[in-house]
């Protein structure tokens, strides 16, 4: 039996398709759905993950907005 088929990949194999499979199905794709489709797809999906990144940073990070001018701003404490 050769076992050459079941060797480990090497060099610039992605998986267990080469480079030129890869291709092929990038080719394919762009014929199905066409460069401008890709290109709206992925502008949408970096708009998508910095929504999320604002959305995981939360209300803490945001910088406290100034108080109007002429006020004091003081934390009151309670008389015993």
């Amino acid at each position: 039996m050769d076992n050459r088929a079941y060797a480990p990949c090497k060099g610039n194999m992605m998986g267990s398709f080469s480079i030129w499979h890869w291709l092929i199905v990038l080719v394919i794709v762009m014929l199905v759905f066409g460069t401008k489709k890709l290109g709206n797809m992925g502008s949408d999906i970096g708009k998508a993950v910095k929504g999320f990144k604002d959305g995981v940073k939360g209300e803490d990070d945001k910088p406290a907005t100034p108080a109007a001018p002429g006020t004091i701003d003081v934390d009151a404490k309670e008389k015993k």
